[in-house]
């Protein structure tokens, strides 16, 4: 059963001028005895920073799964009242930041199904390749059956309603079996969070590019995408889940299987920007990271300065490691409204014609008649960097000199996080002095790819650093299979041969679809 709240959808402040936007965040909680939904509230509001438009749950008493989810933050979309309603012993939950699908209430997660020996919901963190193809293999299953199988409708447009269809497909076989058998074909990023009417599961794709880890609960288990997730509900941190592998867990404990074997290739962009602080990842803290970083652009990129100030907050610890390893003084010279951001009310034109100001305001007393070394965590379009250099001239910064925590950003990601088109993207086809000259800076320096690499411990080659050397670690499809909305605008149809496979081929998304193609 799926309910749909009161929510409503949530805008941006700065609708033409967004970052990089979060891949999404998955949990999942088998604790027989405790109060799961409320588990899982608060497991999804410590992600809550990697997806910021829709927030769900599904809830099992073992006998049906309840699945409550709407547009908005977490906190919008549940109270206490429909929490108490959602009672049972395995939870899943779901912050979404959509990547393919449009951003709509039918794609909110967790999806649901109805299967032979019961029922499915499914929680999703990445974004599939080879969705088209996964589509196809879905319509052939229908046709080779002789007859539709159960519940195999593909009602939204996300490629995560796509996948749940598929493990749906199978009346002859097990969740878990049904798993081991359509796993294999998926190709691209997925950390999956699943259950059944009794079971929790999980499963990481084999190159394990999102992260997900085990924590253990007194009475029970937990699955998160991030370390901090686990911290905050009380429960232990176990292990990650290992590339290529898919748990269950249920009143027989916790067992593994293996769907491919691993070749890693965790995401370099976790460390620069989309995990939390308070984050561990392949045994390195993302606080520790991020501080090294900041220490190492400082030899890199060292400039006669005055105050190191931090863009809040993610160019806070890389530039707390500038100051260390500079001897230049540290200082917050920026206030950033915590609250604005997400937002019901639309500004008007001559609003939003303050532009960054709406978030972030200057210390005057602070940077005035100062030589500034302002740290931020990547350049995507220049727009930002823009406005906040000018923003600090006028209050009265001396010299404004411009660090980053990354390296360029030159190339479009395909595997959960929303950036620009590489036509959009500031740093493909200029040099670091054009950058720094169209953002108005005294001077722009990025740490290199290597020293950033060094700095998480993690070999070279178990990273994928395609944002920033467009190395992809995985295939990519085709541009005209590409794109944030691939099956926006097919006509729904029930999937019994009639509709038209090839008009899955002729429709062009938005974002990144075209990126490789365009200069």
């Amino acid at each position: 059963m799926v309910a749909r709240g009161d929510g409503l959808l949530s805008h941006d402040l700065l609708p033409g001028e967004k970052g990089p936007q979060d891949a999404c965040g998955v949990f999942g909680v088998w604790a027989p005895g405790d109060e799961v939904a409320k588990l899982t509230y608060f497991g999804l509001y410590a992600l809550q920073h990697r997806g910021q438009e829709s927030a769900g749950m599904a809830v099992s008493d073992g006998s049906q799964i309840l699945v409550y989810k709407d547009m908005g933050l977490v906190s919008q979309v549940f109270t206490e009242a429909n929490l108490d309603s959602l009672r049972g012993h395995v939870a899943i939950g779901h912050t979404r930041y959509s990547t393919t699908g449009a951003s709509v209430w039918e794609n909110a997660q967790p999806t649901f199904r109805s299967t032979a020996t019961g029922h499915l919901a499914l929680g999703h963190n990445g974004n599939i390749t080879n969705i088209a193809a996964l589509r196809r293999r879905l319509i052939e299953l229908s046709r080779e059956s002789g007859e539709l199988p159960l519940d195999t409708r593909v009602e939204a447009s996300s490629d995560t309603d796509v996948l749940a269809a598929l493990l749906a497909s199978h009346p002859d076989l097990s969740v878990m079996a049904a798993a081991m058998k359509e796993l294999p074909h998926v190709k691209g990023a997925f950390s999956l969070v699943f259950m059944d009417d009794d079971a929790l599961y999980g499963a990481r794709d084999p190159q394990g590019i999102r992260p997900l880890s085990l924590g253990r609960l007194e009475r029970g288990w937990v699955l998160a995408s991030e370390t901090a997730a686990l911290d905050i509900i009380g429960a232990s941190f176990v292990r990650e889940i290992e590339p290529g592998e898919i748990l269950v867990i249920d009143d027989q404990g916790v067992r593994s299987e293996r769907f491919a074997e691993a070749d890693p290739k965790g995401c370099l962009f976790e460390y620069v920007y989309l995990a939390r602080p308070d984050t561990t990842i392949a045994g390195r803290s993302i606080q520790v990271t991020r501080v090294e970083t900041g220490r190492i652009l400082a030899r890199e990129h060292p400039v006669a300065a005055d105050l190191v100030i931090p863009v809040p907050e993610s160019g806070r610890y890389a530039a707390i490691g500038y100051a260390q390893e500079s001897g230049i003084a540290f200082s917050e010279g920026l206030v950033k409204n915590a609250y604005v951001g997400r937002t019901f009310i639309q500004p008007s034109q001559s609003i939003r014609q303050l532009g960054i100001r709406l978030k972030l305001n200057p210390l005057r007393e602070v940077i005035g008649g100062q030589r500034l070394v302002v740290v931020d965590d990547s350049i995507v379009r220049g727009n930002t960097q823009r406005a906040l250099v000018r923003m600090l001239r006028e209050a009265g910064a001396r010299e404004v000199h411009v660090r980053i925590s990354s390296p360029p950003v030159e190339w479009p990601c395909f595997y959960g996080i929303d950036f620009a088109s590489r036509s959009e993207l500031v740093a493909n086809g200029l040099t670091v002095e054009q950058i720094c000259r169209s953002i108005g800076a005294d001077s722009l320096g990025y740490v290199s790819l290597d020293a950033l690499i060094a700095a998480t411990t993690i070999p070279k080659g178990k990273l994928c650093r395609a944002c920033f050397d467009g190395v992809y670690p995985v295939e990519i499809p085709e541009a005209q299979f590409l794109g944030k909305q691939l099956f926006e605008g097919i006509e729904r149809r029930a999937l019994d041969g009639t509709l038209d496979i090839d008009g899955v081929s002729t429709m062009v998304g938005g974002g990144a679809a075209d990126a490789l193609e365009r200069p």
